[in-house]
């Protein structure tokens, strides 16, 4: 195993992320224990240190079987991080009494990493607004050693990012980023990443598998990779990008089955970047991955200057682009719901002016339609 240093702690390049325990009869909640705890066991015994849970994991479940599973080793022996649930603004109030039940459920005295859990569109006003008192007890916590490091999670824009460092930039020292080589362009990982090197925080890498979809690319895709690194799988590549960027100090994997751990572990049993060629060549890939899932805006705002609504279409065919290639998902409809509701898709009346305009000639009006319809789970 891989480790690196972080202040006076070595922890495993390869975390273990517990939002995807094996579960059964298909039941978020319930968890299959045995098998996740054989799972946890193998983990330590090979070396990973650093295990990361949250207040909704496992619909609230993930922290106490957690906890359980590893409190036969020493304290000592291994690092836990929780969240503070400030994607449900209904928390916003209760930082005191959800961090007091996450020790309890999670058996333990101190959490050695604490993070505000997903900073973005949706809450970043709430976690600035002082009169919640999220911030000066986390750092009251901190102060009386129940917070070892605290840091951040978040899916939200460059923006949102800078707000939040703006204010609380000088006590974070770590933040947790989705970062994997579709999204360094795809969601602004480069930049995400950059402005934590310009902070010196350094970056935990959540979803760098996009949630197991870069593990099943295209064929030819997965043969052009072959034939730069035979002996490496295209998880192992996903992998070794993170390794090519200096500031990744954890990459958390949640892993569900024995098969993917010990993969897993074999990739992080060795530092292997990419040269500048083989990064190429995999930016070529999600280049090309890209023009098949979305549409091709180059934010030239040509189109808002002559729509009636005056909607934000460059940022609406962003959250299109990613809410096709997701199928779903929770991205954006959490940006949209921080959105007016007379800036959202459906506002979009159908006159194509903007379409008029557009350089890159994009469908616009059928493709907020289209958005419509698949927020709304039509399609």
């Amino acid at each position: 195993m891989i480790y690196n240093s972080f202040k006076d702690k070595k922890l495993s390049a390869l975390g273990y992320g517990a939002m995807r325990f094996p579960i059964t009869n298909g039941v978020l909640a319930d968890i299959s224990e045995s098998a996740a705890e054989e799972l946890v066991d193998y983990a330590i015994r090979n070396g990973i240190n650093y295990f990361d849970t949250a207040w909704g994991y496992h619909d609230g479940n993930s922290e106490v079987f957690l906890g359980k599973a590893l409190s036969k080793y020493p304290r000592e022996s291994w690092y836990l991080a929780n969240k503070f649930p400030g994607y449900d603004l209904s928390n916003m109030d209760k930082v005191e009494e959800i961090f007091e039940k996450q020790l309890e459920k999670c058996g333990v005295d101190y959490f050695d990493f604490y993070l505000f859990h997903n900073v973005c569109e949706l809450n970043i006003n709430d976690y600035l607004d002082e009169s919640h008192g999220i911030y000066d007890y986390l750092i009251n916590q901190k102060k009386n050693g129940r917070i070892r490091h605290l840091g951040f999670s978040t899916h939200g824009s460059l923006e949102v990012i800078e707000r939040f460092l703006s204010a609380y930039g000088k006590d974070m020292e770590f933040c947790q980023l989705q970062v994997n080589w579709l999204d360094w362009t795809f969601q602004n990982a480069k930049a995400k990443v950059e402005l934590m090197r310009e902070h010196n925080i350094p970056v935990w890498v959540m979803e760098p598998l996009r949630g197991g979809k870069l593990a099943k690319m295209d064929e030819k895709y997965t043969e052009t990779l072959k034939t730069v690194r035979p002996e490496e799988s295209g998880v192992a590549w996903a992998f070794r990008f993170l390794q090519s960027i200096p500031n990744v100090t954890v990459t958390l994997s949640g892993m569900s089955t024995m098969e993917q751990l010990r993969d897993n572990l074999t990739t992080f049993e060795s530092n292997k970047p990419l040269s500048d060629a083989e990064w190429d060549t995999l930016m070529g890939i999600a280049e090309n991955m890209k023009k098949g899932i979305a549409l091709p805006c180059t934010a030239c705002r040509y189109c808002t200057s002559h729509c009636p609504q005056e909607l934000d279409i460059p940022h609406l065919i962003d959250l299109y682009n990613e809410h096709v290639y997701t199928e779903g998902g929770f991205y954006a409809p959490m940006t949209l719901r921080a959105m007016p509701k007379e800036k959202h898709p459906h506002a979009c009346i159908g006159c194509k002016s903007c379409e008029a305009v557009c350089p890159q000639q994009i469908k616009i009006a059928d493709a907020m339609t289209d958005f419509v319809k698949r927020l709304e789970g039509k399609i």
